[in-house]
């Protein structure tokens, strides 16, 4: 099966554009990176679902929106993405789509 990325309330599909922002400020596209932001490495656990795009503008976790893992490949980034979290010792601030 071919992995799909949407939106696990609206089934919205990211467009390829840049429609998250970091707290550091900096705009990009959540998904080419997995969350996580290439300016200052913060990991975003959970992400918003961006309404100038179209999508509903709720928060899922970020491992959520991607269709079609299998076990294996849900856990190994679920096990990246704590350890990202760990390493970078976040908050509980959450990835602010650019709205």
């Amino acid at each position: 099966m071919k992995l799909e990325i949407a939106c696990p309330k609206c089934e919205w599909k990211p467009d390829g554009g840049a429609h998250w922002v970091c707290t550091c400020g900096h705009v990009w596209n959540t998904f080419e990176t997995t969350g996580k932001c290439p300016n200052c490495g913060k990991v975003w656990k959970d992400t918003a679902c961006p309404t100038i795009p179209g999508g509903c503008g709720a928060w899922s976790k970020h491992i959520n929106w991607y269709r079609n893992l299998d076990d294996t490949m849900r856990d190994e980034i679920e096990e990246i993405l704590n350890e990202e979290s760990t390493k970078a010792k976040l908050s509980t601030d959450k990835n602010t789509p650019n709205t």
